[in-house]
């Protein structure tokens, strides 16, 4: 019995050798379990501008020139043109007083045309105080001020033909502080793309008769101001207004204007004709000049005016 103890010992150490061997192996290691691919976001399209929309944002833009309409006037009427917000304009007047029908075209040489007589001029400011508003001040050397507002109604578009604006000023002579004529009026205006523009603009004035209005009929004057404006070369343009008296105090002949104008960047100069030296809305309603027989007489004269923007 003790003769097979050592068999026994040696085969209960092999067996718990074993058994160890087992759980001490290492393990395979586990295959990587698979990743889900990365997905990046494509960004959307951007939609590219149509020239339909870059047309119409161009449109909005007031800083944008308007080959139909450069200026804010047409030689003494308003235009519809829209001064950009916080941007202003200047704009001087000067009519000759010297007839062009005085005398012979010698006489008329050795004035050099009128420009060695006297002259009635005005200075004008406005600015822009809202997208479509604007505000002005006007003086001419009689003392007689001006002050002005316009805004925008509608523009015009592919389904509305016109554009419409409507206009306030009042004058006030000595001045601003003696005989104040206000006014109030609509701007109608009809673009023809870029080849100019046409213009009708019932406007009514009171206190347009000088006299005290406890001994006149008449106190008060409704003008039909109709002008336009032709562009014939890409900066030049044929210019001409008259603006007829449909009720009222109507004085003297109807006041009317024609001027050939020239654009160079954000200025434009005029050579004006007219027959009258009326510059403010009072003075325009108060007619043109006549002679005794009745005829008119025609002066020359210019505008120049500046926009900063």
């Amino acid at each position: 019995m003790t003769r097979h103890l050592p068999t026994a010992l040696v085969l209960a150490a092999f067996v718990w050798g074993s058994v160890a061997s087992a759980q001490t192996a290492p393990s395979a290691p586990a295959s990587p379990a698979p990743t889900a691919p990365q997905v990046t976001a494509t960004p959307p399209p951007v939609a590219a501008e149509t020239p339909a929309a870059a047309a119409t944002e161009e449109e909005d833009d007031d800083t944008v020139l308007d080959r139909s309409q450069p200026d804010f006037t047409l030689i003494n009427l308003p235009t519809g043109l829209r001064l950009p917000k916080w941007k202003s304009a200047f704009r001087v007047t000067h009519r000759f007083t010297r007839p062009l029908g005085e005398g012979d075209f010698g006489d008329l040489a050795s004035d050099l045309f009128g420009l060695d007589s006297g002259a009635v001029i005005g200075l004008e400011f406005r600015i822009g105080i809202m997208k479509g508003g604007q505000v002005g001040f006007y003086r001419t050397n009689d003392r007689t001020i001006q002050l002005f507002g316009q805004y925008d109604l509608k523009q015009q578009s592919e389904s509305f033909p016109l554009g419409l604006a409507a206009y306030v000023s009042v004058d006030g002579t000595d001045n601003f502080t003696d005989s104040y004529s206000p006014a109030l009026g609509l701007i109608v205006t009809r673009e023809f793309n870029e080849h100019g523009a046409l213009y009708l603009e019932p406007i009514w004035v009171n206190n347009t008769n000088p006299k005290p209005s406890e001994i006149v009929d008449h106190n008060d004057t409704f003008l039909l101001g109709v002008g336009g404006r032709i562009r014939i070369r890409p900066t030049v343009y044929v210019v001409g207004e008259i603006v007829p008296r449909v009720n009222g105090f109507d004085p003297g002949s109807t006041a009317a204007s024609f001027a050939l104008e020239k654009r160079v960047g954000g200025h434009a100069f005029q050579l004006v004709f007219s027959n009258t030296f009326g510059l403010t809305m009072a003075q325009i309603a108060r007619g043109g000049v006549q002679n005794l027989d009745g005829s008119d007489n025609w002066y020359m004269g210019f505008n120049i005016s500046r926009k900063f923007f």
